[in-house]
C-alpha cells in the first residue's frame, strides 16, 4: 500500500528525516513512537505531501507521488489525515463538515453524502450531534467528528498525528475506542502516538523513531517486551520526570501545584495518587519550611510507566541532616501522614546534599 525508499527531509541546515525506508501493507496498523523532536510528525506530513520531502521516493498503491506527473489530489483522496488540533470548519455544522468533501471532490449527491454522514456519525457515537457546531463539542467529540470526516472520503489509508495529545485524559479513551474499531475493520493506518498501551494493543507493527531514522521496528511484543537496541530499551522503560526548584521561603505555592497537576495529567495518574502526591509535597514543605531561608530545595518527581511507580525526591543543600528524623521533628503528625501513603522512605547524603526519597503506594 505504501512503499517508502530513502526518504529524507531537511529544513534549511536542519536534517529532520534521514534515509527512511519502510513498507506498509494493506490492512496493517503501524504505530510510530519515539521521543519528541525525532521527526515522527514530519514523517507523516511527508507521506501526505504536506511537507515536500528533500529526497527519496514514496509510492502509494504503486504511484510515485513525488513524480511531477503524478495526480497528487487523486492520490490524496485515498489517504486522509487526522491532526492533533481537529481542523474542523468552525462555521459549518458537523453534518456539513462531513458532507462538504464527498459532494465537492467525489461528486456525491447531497442526499447520498448526508445518508453516509449519518451512518459514520453513528459509527463514532455522535449521531445526535449532526446539527451541532464544533464550538459546541468537547475535544474528544471534535476528534471523533474529524475521524468520521476522514471516513466520509472512503480513504484506503488514514494517517493519525498524535490524535489524543490535545485532549483531556478523560476524553482519550473515547477516541482510542473509535480507532480500535477501525483497526478491527481492516483499515490501513499509520499512527504517531504517545499512548504506549494503545500502540501495543492495536498495532501489527511498531516503528521506534530516534534522531530522524527508524531506529528499530518489529511486532508490539518485540518492541515493548524484547527491544534489541539500547535507545529503544531506554525509551520503552523510560522514566518521566519533573523538577521544581525552591530558592527561598517565598516560593510560589500555586505555580508549583499547577505544574505538579500538569505532570499528573500527562501521566494520567489516578485521582487518589494525585491526592497522595500533593499531600506528600505539602507535608514535606511544612517540615522543610524552617530551613528554606538557608538552603536550596529541589523537588523531583519521577514516574515509571512500565513499573507504574511514582517516586518523589527532596534534595536540599546544607549540613548533613535527615529532616524526617523523629528527634528533629516538633510534630510527628506530618511524618505519620507521609508514611500512610508511601511504600518506602530513604535518606542519603550524596554530593554534599541531603536526599530524601519516597516511593508512593500503588493505587
Amino acid at each position: 500500500m505504501i512503499k517508502i525508499d530513502h526518504l529524507s527531509k531537511s529544513f534549511g541546515n536542519l536534517e529532520v528525516l534521514k534515509d527512511i525506508t519502510v513498507e506498509i501493507k494493506a490492512g496493517e496498523v503501524i504505530s510510530i513512537i519515539g521521543p519528541s523532536g525525532t521527526g515522527k510528525s514530519t514523517f507523516l506530513r511527508c507521506i501526505n505531501l504536506l511537507d515536500r520531502p528533500s529526497g527519496g521516493s514514496i509510492r502509494i498503491d504503486g504511484v510515485d507521488i513525488l513524480d511531477p506527473k503524478a495526480d497528487v489530489p487523486k492520490v490524496r483522496q485515498k489517504m486522509n489525515m487526522v491532526f492533533q488540533s481537529f481542523n474542523l470548519f468552525s462555521h459549518l455544522s458537523v453534518m456539513d463538515n462531513l458532507t462538504l468533501g464527498p459532494i465537492k471532490l467525489l461528486g456525491m449527491s447531497k442526499e447520498d453524502a448526508g445518508s453516509k454522514a449519518v451512518d459514520l456519525l453513528k459509527l463514532v457515537g455522535l449521531a445526535e450531534k449532526a446539527e451541532s457546531y464544533p464550538d459546541e463539542l468537547s475535544g474528544g467529540q471534535k476528534q471523533r467528528v474529524a475521524i468520521a470526516r476522514c471516513m466520509a472520503m472512503d480513504p484506503k489509508i488514514i494517517l493519525f498525528d498524535e490524535p489524543t495529545s490535545a485532549l483531556d485524559p478523560t476524553m482519550v479513551s473515547e477516541v482510542l475506542s473509535v480507532i480500535r474499531r477501525l483497526a478491527k475493520a481492516g483499515m490501513t493506518m499509520a499512527i504517531v502516538t504517545h499512548e504506549m498501551d494503545f500502540a501495543r494493543d492495536v498495532s501489527n507493527r511498531v516503528l521506534y523513531m530516534d534522531d530522524g531514522i527508524i531506529y528499530e521496528e518489529g511486532t508490539p511484543e518485540q518492541i515493548f517486551v524484547h527491544p534489541q537496541k539500547e535507545k529503544t530499551k531506554t525509551f520503552i522503560n523510560r522514566v518521566r520526570s519533573f523538577t521544581y526548584h525552591i530558592a527561598s521561603p517565598d516560593y510560589d505555592l500555586y505555580a508549583m501545584n499547577a505544574e505538579i497537576e500538569t505532570f499528573c495529567d500527562k501521566q494520567i495518574l489516578a485521582v487518589k495518587q494525585r491526592y497522595n502526591l500533593l499531600l506528600i509535597v505539602e507535608e514535606m514543605l511544612q517540615i522543610y519550611n524552617p530551613f528554606l531561608s538557608k538552603a536550596l530545595l529541589d523537588i523531583n518527581l519521577a514516574y515509571s510507566e512500565k513499573k507504574e511507580s511514582l517516586e518523589v525526591v527532596f534534595e536540599s543543600t546544607g549540613e548533613a541532616m535527615n529532616v524526617l528524623d523523629k528527634n528533629l521533628l516538633s510534630d510527628e503528625l506530618g511524618l505519620t501522614l507521609i508514611q500512610s501513603v508511601t511504600e518506602s522512605i530513604d535518606y542519603q547524603r550524596l554530593n554534599n546534599k541531603n536526599r530524601v526519597t519516597l516511593i508512593l503506594k500503588k493505587q
